[in-house]
């Protein structure tokens, strides 16, 4: 994959997560209005580059190219959502499904359902219309959504286990850490 093809292949994408982008906006300034409070702390996105993009599909076996990576990866854009508490979380995932024009490619309810190592998020990926002016085409768009003790975790997490060498004493206390974590979650939500 060249440079230019690259800059090509993630221009609909950055359409895709513009058009996320407004509509995640545009319902946390609704929610703010009707219920006096805002749900989403804040919101981080991105574009994959083109190393990540060919690192990806050869770590899962697929050649390096546009076509493997326009059927494969359904991450090339990305949203993470960061909210106060988990029922926001529910809160806007309810009100992006209701959206009658994107469709639900895929979802991972990791809050409900943690993964093994303490992790904790929800993942959906929409497909999400982009006009050209030769028609309409979804594109994926991946949204994770945590609270900020979630994001707190899955960062230091990914920098001290992921990233770097995996050391055992270190997976064991980020287990520990992602328990009482959510203790603290659990506790703090019983305020409001």
């Amino acid at each position: 994959m060249t440079e230019e093809e690259y800059v090509c292949f993630i221009q609909p994408y950055e359409d895709a997560l513009k058009n996320i982008r407004v509509r995640v906006d545009v319902l946390n300034n609704d929610y703010r209005r009707k219920n006096q409070n805002y749900p989403i702390h804040h919101i981080q996105y991105r574009i994959k580059q083109k190393e990540s993009i060919e690192n990806k599909l050869d770590k899962n076996g697929y050649e390096t190219s546009l076509d493997s990576a326009r059927n494969y990866l359904t991450d090339v854009a990305g949203i993470r959502v960061i909210c106060y508490f988990i029922r926001d979380i529910y809160a806007i995932v309810s009100l992006l499904k209701t959206q009658s024009d994107i469709v639900i490619i895929k979802e991972s309810d990791y809050i409900a359902n943690p993964k093994s190592n303490g992790y904790r998020s929800f993942h959906i990926v929409f497909g999400v219309p982009v006009y050209h002016t030769d028609g309409m085409e979804y594109y994926p768009v991946e949204i994770q959504l945590r609270t900020m003790s979630m994001d707190l975790w899955a960062s230091m997490e990914h920098r001290i286990c992921y990233k770097g060498e995996e050391k055992e004493q270190a997976v064991e206390e980020f287990k520990k850490y992602a328990i009482a974590l959510r203790q603290m979650e659990d506790e703090m939500e019983e305020f409001l």
